[in-house]
């Protein structure tokens, strides 16, 4: 996280803050307000605390909220200290708190529209690149469950995979053989054909992309318990819901990291004498 942080303040801060070089006191002090101005669930509160300390540790810090509770707004975090190096670090503080934060609001607004169902939200690969460790930290804050980090630790058989294996049986029967002790291997079906050839290869977990209801339903009815079952694709708060009620374990959404709205977060800033 550190070097993240490292980097995000060498593309802001540069070689030095001209703007507070020119026009605040060397040496000034001030004390700092972070206001969450929305309803929301913080996340990357301790990012933004690191990336004040990674500017300067002298600088005093005091978090008003905890991550992973809903808020209607209010007090974050005070911070008191060297006026430069708040002003230097406010941004990219902002920035982290503000994206992570929206992220676990989102996301805490699908697991809120599936309650009583069982049902979990997964996230997705579709990250910003860089931030996948700290997005994914953001959909478990919300209260969603992260689906594997990368193409390392799982296997996940896709439509372009099947299309160049043969099929998706052919890629099912593939992906078992060659799986390691331990790692979960997962096939994509688009149809109920799908659906069959991944279960008679003895598929373990079935993605159902693009289905509606009536077909989810007739997948899990297939299945018969047989198959862990995810759906995905292009899932919204107005169908999570209806989605979630024919039977499915998992419901993948992109947008929890792809378009997630940030939280509206702010810093103001007042001089101590």
């Amino acid at each position: 996280m550190l070097e993240l942080i490292d980097r995000a303040l060498a593309e802001d801060v540069g070689e030095g803050d001209l703007t507070t070089a020119a026009v605040v006191e060397p040496g000034a002090r001030a004390r700092a307000r972070i206001e969450q101005k929305g309803p929301g669930v913080p996340a990357g509160v301790r990012v933004a605390e690191k990336v004040f300390e990674r500017v300067d540790p002298e600088l005093r810090w005091h978090a008003h909220a905890d991550e992973g509770e809903w808020r209607e707004g209010g007090l974050l975090a005070e911070l008191a200290g060297s006026a430069g190096s708040i002003l230097a670090a406010e941004r990219v503080a902002l920035n982290f708190l503000g994206r992570l934060s929206g992220i676990a609001t989102l996301t805490a607004r699908y697991v809120d529209a599936v309650a009583g169902t069982g049902v979990r939200i997964l996230d997705t690969r579709k990250t910003t690149p860089g931030l996948r460790a700290l997005e994914k930290e953001a959909v478990r804050t919300g209260g969603g469950v992260s689906h594997r980090n990368g193409l390392f630790d799982a296997i996940l058989v896709k439509e372009n995979h099947a299309a160049l294996a043969g099929g998706v049986a052919v890629a099912a029967r593939l992906a078992l053989e060659a799986a390691s002790p331990g790692v979960v291997v997962e096939v994509e079906c688009a149809t109920l054909e799908d659906v069959v050839g991944a279960l008679d290869a003895g598929a373990p977990r079935l993605l159902l992309d693009n289905m509606t209801p009536e077909e989810l339903g007739g997948a899990v009815k297939l299945a018969a318990g047989r198959a862990e079952l995810e759906a995905s694709g292009g899932i919204t708060l107005e169908t999570v819901r209806a989605v979630a009620e024919t039977g499915v374990d998992y419901i993948s959404v992109g947008a929890l990291t792809h378009s997630a709205p940030a939280l509206d977060v702010s810093l103001l800033i007042e001089p101590l004498e």
